[in-house]
This record gives structure tokens, C-alpha cells and sequence, in this order.
């Protein structure tokens, strides 16, 4: 088993097709397909499924390319670290829908430049946040714990190896279109948003309350509408009155001006911001310039 045959198998399992990866590599097509198959006989495993769409993982290949990644990454950090970045740097971020884990993305790539780099950030469901960082297709991912997820998601970050680190303990805010009848309110009851429809992130097929990223998903809520991405909940904000619930961390030079935070009046609920990595992972410079930005960020915003 060679390095080599590591990152051919990390590219095709993210290609889907051999024919992509061996462009991407720069190789035949049989020759990378000879490397796979020795690299199979090898370990006893059968990575790939093949059919005329292309290649898919087996059970078997998606617990290989797990530990394939982590194995691949550590190597491109020590070529980074020890031999002058003569490797092209890659660096991804998975996180729940927030604003500021975009605003120190962006911050981040400023100081690195775009040039030699591969930076990719997802927005996206907690459960593709967790798995992402499993898997180490993101190096870090940015989600939030609270007394109701808090022991199940504490179990899924130890079956899956991770790390949860704090960031930031904060209250609970209704976010709403600043043109809201309930948006001039110094604070909102919880009772005075029932006739207005709440506004939550879709989960998917593995829509599990815990994975909501609403900390309100336990209330009998009556009126509620879901949304894919971040930029239909706030257009759905403003056509409809819509709301949701927040952080009341928000960055407007991202969300917009046209958005507010207002606290609940009777709520004690606490949000504690952090991210995930994989244990022992040791950090790209990337990721570490990355959780400085957003220790930066949040620090403002105490």
C-alpha cells in the first residue's frame, strides 16, 4: 500500500468515475485502474462498485477511504510543514447555517490568497457536518450543543471520532425582516410569534429533532415552513413574516441591513457554539488561521 494509491483512491471516490479521476491525476485510465485493483488484492477488500454510471464505494471502500483520508491529509500537512509547501494546499469547512462561520471563511482566504490553494466551504445539514469531519472531507465543522442534543450528539462525535470544542456560551433570539411587526420589540415572547410561521433548516432524511438547528424543535410549533439554504429563509423572512430562531450572532455584511436579532423574554436556553475535528488531528495552517478568525469574530460579538 502506497501513499500513491491512497490519493488515487481518495480522488475517484470523490469524482464517481474513473475516467475523471485518471484526467485529474494526470494518468491512463487502465494504468490507474491496474493501481486500484492491486491496491484491492492487496488489503482484501473490494473498494469500489463499477457499473456503466461509474464507481461507487462499498461498505468496505467507505470505512477504507475514512481512515485513507486521515492517512493522506497528515501526509499533506508534513509535505506542507516540512518541505515548503510543495504540495497544493486543500482546506474545507462544513458547518450549520451561519453567517460567521462564512465571515471567518472569508476572512481566512483573504490572508492565504487563492492561488495554490483548494478552500471549500458547505453549508449544510448537521448530519452531513458530522460526517464530512468523520470522513475528513472538511477539516473542521461548526455547530452548536444545548441541554436536548447535547448527550446524543456527544455519543455520535465519539463513534465517529471527533472532537467538540467550545466557543461561545449565548442566549436565543427570534431572527426576523427588520419591516416585522414584532422587530422594534426590545424583547418577544414566545407566545406572541404563534401566529407567524417559523422558519427551519431541513435535515433531510435524517431529520431527527436533535439534529435540528433550531433549539426550539421540541415546542408545539404550529406554523412551520422549511427551507434548503440560507438565502430562501431570509427572502421567506421578509415575503411572509417569517421567523427563526438564532444565535443573535449575525454578520450583516453578509445576511443584509434588512435583518434583526431580538431576544426571547422568557427563555433561558443556552447555545454553546463550537467545532469539530477529528481527535488528534493536527491542524493545517489554514484550519488553525481559520479558528482564529472565529475567535476573533466572537469575541466582538460578547
Amino acid at each position: 500500500m502506497t501513499l500513491q494509491q491512497l490519493h488515487y483512491v481518495i480522488t475517484i471516490s470523490e469524482t464517481g468515475s474513473m475516467n475523471k479521476a485518471a484526467e485529474q491525476l494526470y494518468i491512463a485510465q487502465p494504468s490507474l485502474t491496474s493501481a486500484v485493483r492491486e491496491l484491492e488484492k492487496e488489503i482484501g477488500v473490494v473498494i469500489f462498485n463499477r457499473s456503466g454510471k461509474g464507481v461507487s464505494l462499498t461498505n468496505d471502500g467507505a470505512e477504507f477511504i475514512t481512515y485513507a483520508r486521515q492517512v493522506y491529509q497528515q501526509y499533506e500537512t508534513l509535505q506542507d510543514k516540512y518541505l515548503g509547501g510543495k504540495v497544493k494546499k486543500k482546506f474545507g469547512v462544513s458547518a450549520q447555517h451561519y453567517s460567521f462561520a462564512v465571515k471567518a471563511f472569508v476572512e481566512m482566504v483573504k490572508q492565504f490568497g487563492t492561488s495554490g490553494y483548494e478552500f471549500a466551504i458547505r453549508e449544510t445539514r448537521t448530519a452531513e457536518v458530522i460526517e464530512d469531519v468523520s470522513t475528513l472531507r472538511s477539516e473542521i465543522g461548526v455547530l452548536y450543543l444545548s441541554d436536548f442534543n447535547r448527550n446524543m450528539m456527544t455519543r455520535l462525535f465519539s463513534t465517529n471520532g471527533l472532537e467538540f470544542h467550545k466557543l461561545i456560551e449565548c442566549g436565543v433570539y427570534a431572527y426576523l425582516w427588520k419591516g416585522h411587526p414584532l422587530a422594534d420589540q426590545k424583547s418577544i415572547p414566545f407566545s406572541a410569534l404563534e401566529e407567524y410561521p417559523c422558519l427551519t433548516f431541513e435535515q433531510g432524511d435524517k431529520s431527527s429533532l436533535y439534529f435540528a438547528e433550531e433549539i426550539f424543535s421540541t415546542h408545539d410549533i404550529k406554523r412551520v415552513i422549511k427551507a434548503c439554504d440560507r438565502s430562501t429563509m431570509l427572502n421567506l423572512m421578509k415575503g411572509l413574516h417569517g421567523y427563526t430562531f438564532c444565535s443573535g450572532i449575525i454578520c450583516g455584511s453578509l445576511n443584509g441591513s434588512d435583518y434583526t436579532a431580538v431576544p426571547l423574554a422568557d427563555d433561558d436556553s443556552i447555545m454553546e457554539i463550537g467545532y469539530i475535528t477529528k481527535k488528534n488531528i493536527i491542524l493545517s495552517e489554514m484550519g488553525e488561521v481559520y479558528i482564529n478568525e472565529l475567535e476573533k469574530y466572537l469575541d466582538l460579538k460578547k
